[in-house]
């Protein structure tokens, strides 16, 4: 079962073996306001064993077109459509959480995100393979951030 992350008062729910805890809470609520803000979308996420096919999709999608495989335990996902943007994502234990963007107009735009809770190192699977740009969040402290462009189909 499911809930709808709350911006406002922000909880740990789902969260807690992680050792950067408060920080990735603040992640998972600032990603929570964008939605809410800008797409009036309520951010909502499962654990991760309760949707295999959503963490399966972004696992393949770094293996296939980065040859990346995540260390880290998978917490939670999310995973919806909005304004033409199918939607997945994954919050690790280690603080980390990625996001694929896949528009789904065949001409729009697909990525995959990568952001870092306050306080975590750069897991070392993509330490040498991206840079990371500082972002101030109120609910997240600073969060460290990179992308890529997807080039497959999926």
């Amino acid at each position: 079962m499911g809930h709808v992350v709350d911006f406002k008062n922000v909880s740990t729910q789902g969260l807690e073996s992680s050792p950067v805890v408060d920080a990735l809470a603040g992640l998972r609520a600032n990603e929570s306001r964008y939605y809410k803000t800008k797409y009036a979308h309520d951010f909502t996420v499962v654990p991760a064993d309760e949707a295999p096919d959503v963490l399966q999709r972004v696992t393949r999608i770094l293996a296939e077109e980065r040859d990346l495989t995540i260390s880290s335990r998978p917490l939670e996902v999310s995973d919806f459509e909005a304004d033409g943007l199918h939607m997945s994502y994954v919050f690790y234990e280690s603080g980390l959480a990625i996001n694929v963007m896949y528009s789904v107009d065949p001409a729009g735009k697909r990525a995959v995100g990568f952001k870092l809770s306050d306080g975590m190192d750069v897991p070392e699977e993509l330490e040498s393979k991206f840079k990371f740009a500082r972002q101030k969040s109120k609910l997240a402290g600073t969060i460290r951030g990179s992308y890529f462009v997807i080039k497959g189909e999926y």
